[in-house]
């Protein structure tokens, strides 16, 4: 291609047309629009309920946080200001307890239709997030924050300690030191600042739709980019916001198009429809396997057999250790798919630790995956089932193991409850349930065993473990043990971060030494950006960022 256009150098607009042929990105005004495919249709345009990956990716180029993800040449990201130009902390001992107070100090920045942006605006924004009224699943996101607890308890989001001192400043105040805040909190999406005059002006005209719903070029935002134009199930057109405070050396325009199947994204790159996509069907994940260098990206979650704690059968720690030893999990990875691994504890790999290595490679493996010993763990499992008193598994009656089956396939469910059949003889009929029916089974502790993909607020090892806690709302193990909420009141309080790093590993090995689940295995992930582009990123916790993208070409 570059020698064709050596020799057609005279012929400019002639170049321009064959580039634009044979690749996704096209030229709109003055700059390039960029098409890309990262799943479906949105979700939501709701900071506070979008789930999915494609969904957060919007909304990242949409607003922007108190601090944005950005990454060198080399891939590598950082954490740097967003919509605070500063940001100060002060630490104060109360009545034995830690407070750490931030105080955002906010730039010069303006909404899409030329409004100043306010602390206010993040004060709307977080306390509608923690509002149990709401019932987002990233309310936990705030936890962290002084007064969460109190303020979803009271129904009263005042006690919530997030306050605007004026326009231009932002305090917050946690409960303890919690360093991961400014890293994970304050770029997430979930707590993305929104304006109230604006959600109730879209609401009232939206009808019987989701505020965002009615009319999605309507929505004022603070990020890079405002929606241009939406194509009802196909795709959705963003372009430059004209009054974002910083310069954007990236696309004026990015077009999402919507697919809904890792095949169909596929097909989108492979006509050229589309210049990046995600997700990659698994043939495509098997043929980049095929290379040794090629590693897929960790999705930050666990797939996990959850015990409860609280039944008549697995409040005996024996119990649970029996059923945990008698799981293959090299053969649940099988019937998992492409780019699965056993897992070797509950945090999975690609949650960092230090610039030596993440906090999974960086820990001894927690659990035994070795094929050869398989038959020596299910000899140990047996015993450990006659000491717990019982002659049989079937002793134990029928049991069923819950799951998500948007999670967990048929397949994996069906093999693990075979796993303990034939290992112990354990009756175990998987049951696949709709997400509400399984949550609303794990909450109220109506469930003796069940699968979950235990995923986190934040990337950060003590987010995957605070949940187990005890009297945590999230504790659906309803596992109790003095010493690890010990271990997990130090952790919140800890200086030091290598001694931090430290009681998150004894933590854990604590967690699983009382055999209080039983992770199964990890899954990774990957996505293709054609090879004239570069500057686009994907954050671990998902989604992907494309307005830095630029064409090596041009």
């Amino acid at each position: 291609m570059n020698q064709f256009l050596k020799r057609l150098t005279i012929f400019v607009l002639l170049a321009a047309l064959c580039v634009s042929l044979l690749s996704g990105c096209a030229k709109d005004g003055d700059g390039m629009t960029l098409n890309v495919c990262v799943g479906g249709a949105p979700d939501s345009l709701d900071p506070i309920y979008a789930e999915e990956s494609g969904s957060q990716t919007i909304l990242a180029h949409l607003y922007e946080n108190l601090m944005r993800v950005t990454a060198d040449s080399t891939g590598k990201t950082s954490v740097v200001s967003g919509m605070a130009k500063s940001v100060d902390q002060e630490e104060e001992t109360k009545d034995g307890s830690l407070f750490v107070t931030y105080t955002f100090r906010l730039r010069s920045a303006r909404w899409s239709d030329g409004q100043s942006v306010t602390a206010g605006d993040f004060v709307y924004a977080w306390r509608r997030l923690a509002d149990p009224a709401t019932g987002s699943r990233y309310a936990d996101l705030l936890s962290v924050v002084s007064g969460f607890q109190e303020a979803r308890a009271a129904g009263d989001m005042s006690l919530l300690q997030v306050t605007a001192k004026n326009d231009n400043t932002l305090v917050v105040v946690l409960d303890g030191r919690h360093d991961w805040f400014l890293r994970e909190v304050c770029t997430s999406p979930a707590a993305m600042p929104l304006r109230q005059d604006v959600v109730q002006k879209l609401k009232a005209a939206s009808g019987d739709k989701s505020w965002w719903e009615g009319d999605p070029t309507q929505l004022v935002t603070n990020g890079p980019y405002t929606v241009a134009a939406l194509e009802e199930g196909r795709s959705l057109r963003l372009e430059a916001n004209s009054r974002y405070y910083d310069a954007q050396p990236g696309p004026q325009g990015i077009a999402f198009h919507f697919a809904g199947s890792a095949e169909e994204a596929w097909s989108l790159y492979e006509s050229k429809t589309v210049d990046a996509a995600w997700p990659l069907p698994d043939q495509r994940l098997a043929e980049l396997a095929e290379n040794p260098e090629w590693s897929p990206l960790p999705e930050l979650a666990t797939y996990t057999a959850l015990f409860n704690s609280a039944s008549d059968l697995f409040g005996d720690p024996l119990l649970r250790q029996a059923m945990s030893l008698a799981i293959d999990r090299n053969a649940l990875v099988q019937a998992a798919g492409a780019a699965a691994w056993a897992a070797e504890g509950v945090v999975p790999p690609g949650v960092p630790e230090n610039d030596e290595g993440d906090f999974r490679t960086l820990s001894v493996p927690l659990l035994s995956n070795d094929a050869e010993g398989y038959a020596e763990r299910c000899a140990q499992a047996r015993a450990l089932l006659e000491e717990a008193g019982y002659n049989s598994g079937a002793d134990l009656g029928e049991l069923e193991f819950l799951y998500l089956q948007d999670d967990f396939s048929d397949a994996v469910a069906q093999l693990l409850c075979q796993q303990w059949q034939e290992a112990l003889g354990v009756q175990v009929t998987p049951k696949g349930l709709t997400e509400r029916g399984l949550m609303s089974a794990l909450r109220s502790g109506e469930y003796t065993l069940a699968g979950l993909k235990l995923t986190a607020s934040a990337n950060d090892a003590e987010c995957f473990l605070m949940s187990w806690t005890t009297g945590s709302r999230n504790n659906l193990l309803a596992y109790e043990s003095s010493a690890y909420d010990t271990l997990m009141k130090i952790i919140a309080v800890a200086a030091d971060g290598t001694a931090r790093m430290g009681c998150l590993h004894d933590a854990e090995a604590l967690l699983l030494m009382n055999s209080a689940c039983a992770p199964l295995y990890t899954k990774g992930t990957a996505w293709e950006l054609r090879e004239t582009f570069t500057g686009a990123f994907r954050d671990p916790r998902g989604w992907f960022s494309f307005a830095g993208v630029v064409n090596r070409t041009a």
